[in-house]
């Protein structure tokens, strides 16, 4: 495990561990290929240096965050902000469903929008994929 990640999975409380911890496992084994790392203070994925999914521990849980995940046309998950993004939330870790959530990474290889370059771009978000 990522030390840095696993030291953010260590601070939370006893549920919100699991959480956190079953959520980097199952990110890991179905993005293989991406780097992992904490991220405006948060674990996050990347590909090609461009922010795929990551988790956050908010006050009333642990928020699944997908960068292009409102164009994954999901119901599931809710929009997020005003780009492109979408998220689930967890307060348990039974709550995850494997089956929806390889899926949804599955999208979030195929489908992606160039966060990297939104500063670049000066806000203007362009599909990669």
């Amino acid at each position: 495990m990522n030390k840095d990640i696993e030291t953010y999975n260590n601070l939370q409380s006893d549920t919100d561990k699991e959480i956190c911890s079953q959520l980097y496992n199952f990110i890991n084994e179905n993005l293989s290929e991406a780097e992992s790392k904490i991220w405006h203070a948060h674990p996050v994925w990347f590909l090609d240096g461009n922010p795929i999914v990551g988790y956050s521990k908010l006050k009333k849980d642990v928020r699944l965050l997908f960068w292009s995940g409102q164009s994954f046309d999901e119901e599931k998950l809710l929009n997020e902000g005003s780009f492109k993004a979408a998220e689930m939330h967890y307060t348990a870790a039974e709550q995850i469903n494997k089956d929806d959530l390889k899926r949804w990474l599955e999208k979030a290889k195929d489908i992606q929008w160039d966060y990297k370059n939104l500063v670049k771009r000066k806000g203007i978000l362009i599909r990669l994929k």
